[in-house]
């Protein structure tokens, strides 16, 4: 199994590394400053979209888009190591078209929507123009199961009528969100899986309400975590994506993509925290020593490294699978590295953290952002603890098929339990 990058992802980076060192990287300092106002977008987003666009670092992440341009093409192989490089600083993502919740709103749209719906919503996000946002999370139920998703689509006539309070809603504050997708039930009858349905609703509909938007660990994002109150919104039947019914296997095949994307950035954010552990380490002194002179700053450094790596391998291996065998058939692989590379970097932001001490709590640094986006990412898109039951659980079907082939290391005669 071969992990090199290709030429045109080594290409791609390339030019990202560039662009992000020549007109990201700059203005850092300024992207703070009007946040801290409460400006967002920033003032020079619009610029550097413009100039992403150009130079061709835009909708890097949908490879059945370029189909126009032979030998552009990229498969989330070679995604990989770019979302990792746009993944250094969070509002990156947003100038490349890359950001979620976009990106999974643009496959969803891509795979399901009508002409009519492609050309109001998916042409835009793809231009850039509008923002959107994907409505599942529930405050009142464990909505780390979807099917127990309470909101309420019902037909009326030739409209679809919605009622329900979704919160969590990641871009929800963005001022340029035009579109929300809304998960909610069509037919609580129906078999269990089969209940679910989304709508496309403009985010100006009448009976669309945002509440709040919530900070996450004391920290607040300029796009939001919100919190969204429905009301007897009413859109035209046509607004459905998919088909009725369809709701709970479009968001499976949403969310797969999805995760991968948050990990391919988690490990670029790892690399930072670990690069800025590393030159703290070279440059202070303690007790005499250079701090990577001292065994256990040694050990930080060694161990971030090997767990940085191992994530990598395993972020690549399901990347390859996604690409050869579709999202489906890698859903133990997107399930192990979901569980995996969060709790990886917030241990590694952790270590950095402790090697900067008081100036790694402060803003002075961008790890205490590091370290709660990754501590937020272990339960946002799923909790830790269902995405290991799916790797048990597919371990235990892949077991049971290969139980004939276990029971032969068993001695002869012996109570073969596992026959």
């Amino acid at each position: 199994m071969d992990f090199e990058a290709s030429p045109i992802c080594r290409e791609l980076r390339e030019q990202l590394e560039r662009f992000m060192d020549q007109h990201v990287l700059p203005r850092l300092d300024q992207a703070r400053e009007e946040e801290a106002l409460g400006r967002y977008p920033y003032s020079f987003m619009a610029d550097l979209k413009t100039l992403a666009r150009e130079e061709g670092l835009w909708n890097l992440f949908l490879p059945d888009l370029r189909e126009d341009e032979p030998g552009r093409r990229l498969s989330n192989l070679d995604f990989a190591p770019l979302a990792e490089v746009m993944g250094r600083v969070d509002w990156a993502p947003e100038v490349f078209n890359c950001s979620a919740p976009d990106t999974g709103n643009m496959e969803l749209l891509h795979r399901f929507a009508t002409p009519a719906q492609r050309e109001r919503w998916l042409v835009p996000l793809l231009e850039g123009e509008i923002r959107s946002a994907f409505a599942m999370t529930e405050p009142d139920v464990a909505s780390s199961d979807a099917t127990n998703i309470q909101t309420r689509i019902r037909r009326d006539g030739d409209d679809y009528v919605i009622d329900g309070r979704k919160w969590f809603i990641t871009n929800l504050a963005h001022p340029h969100c035009r579109l929300l997708i809304v998960m909610g039930k069509t037919d609580p009858e129906a078999p269990r899986h089969r209940q679910q349905s989304m709508v496309l609703v403009p985010i100006d509909a009448p009976g669309v309400e945002r509440v709040r938007n919530i900070s996450v660990l004391n920290a607040h994002s300029p796009v939001g975590h919100g919190e969204l109150v429905l009301r007897g919104v009413r859109v035209p039947a046509t607004s459905l994506l998919g088909e009725e019914g369809g709701g709970f296997a479009m968001a499976q095949a949403r969310l797969g993509p999805g995760r991968i994307h948050h990990c391919m950035r988690s490990i670029g954010k790892a690399e930072l925290a670990l690069a800025l552990l590393c030159a703290r380490a070279r440059e202070r002194k303690a007790f005499g020593r250079y701090l990577h002179e001292h065994g256990s700053v040694a050990e930080a450094i060694a161990l971030s490294r090997i767990e940085i790596d191992q994530a990598r391998l395993l972020v690549l291996h399901t990347a390859h699978r996604i690409d050869t065998v579709g999202a489906r058939a890698a859903r133990k692989q997107i399930a192990m590295i979901k569980a995996l590379v969060p709790a990886m970097q917030a241990r590694v932001a952790d270590r950095a953290i402790q090697v900067f001490g008081a100036m790694g709590l402060s803003p002075d640094t961008p790890l205490a952002d590091i370290y709660t986006e990754a501590r937020t990412l272990r339960i946002a898109d799923g909790p830790d603890a269902v995405h290991l039951q799916t790797v048990a659980r597919v371990e235990i079907e892949e077991a049971a098929a290969q139980r004939s082939e276990t029971s032969r290391y068993l001695p002869a005669g012996s109570h073969r339990t596992a026959a």
